[in-house]
């Protein structure tokens, strides 16, 4: 597993192969097949310690005030997926062989995840139906996740992550707004 994630890691999700996995393992290809059934199961594997990194992270940022934990999240947010691009992509772009549905394990450890904005959005919008807000903090969560990987991607539309983390700002502080949420200062 550590080798598939460093894989991951270092050449995204296209490059792993179950052989070179194997091959740097020092062990046969069946064994990799027996130890995470298929090549899904590896992947699988690794986006799962992903969201746990990640949600571990997320966790970490202080609660006491609901706006300076959103900012936190985000912030948190730009942190690993600056940190960790490839696993976080992996997590995101991988589709499951022959159509097979995502596990549902790690769809309830996204949510979870996402649902971290949950809780400083019910604090910011106490008078707000608590269903709207969790869908509220599912979009917010959704943007952050776009901003960010779209502001990452080396292709295209790169900005630096100086830049990056003061554009995040600006769109929490804007989407807030929006909300009827003023910045404190």
């Amino acid at each position: 597993m550590e080798i598939a994630r460093r894989s991951i890691s270092t050449k995204g999700l296209k490059s792993l192969k179950v052989r070179d996995v194997a091959e740097a393992a020092g062990c046969s290809i069946g064994s990799v097949y027996n130890e995470f059934g298929d090549f899904d199961g590896l992947i699988l594997t690794v986006n799962r310690e992903t969201v746990h990194a990640l949600t571990t992270r997320l966790k970490a940022v202080p609660a006491d005030d609901p706006l300076r934990q959103l900012h936190g999240l985000a912030d948190a947010y730009l942190g690993f997926a600056t940190e960790h691009a490839n696993l976080l992509r992996s997590l995101f772009e991988h589709r499951m062989e022959d159509d097979r549905p995502f596990p549902e394990d790690i769809l309830t450890m996204v949510m979870d995840a996402f649902a971290l904005m949950q809780t400083p959005l019910l604090r910011l919008l106490p008078d707000r139906d608590p269903g709207d807000v969790a869908l509220l903090s599912r979009m917010m969560f959704s943007a952050v996740h776009g901003i960010i990987s779209l502001g990452l991607e080396e292709r295209m539309v790169a900005v630096p992550p100086e830049m990056l983390r003061e554009r995040l700002a600006q769109f929490v502080d804007t989407h807030l707004a929006g909300l009827g949420v003023s910045r404190r200062t």
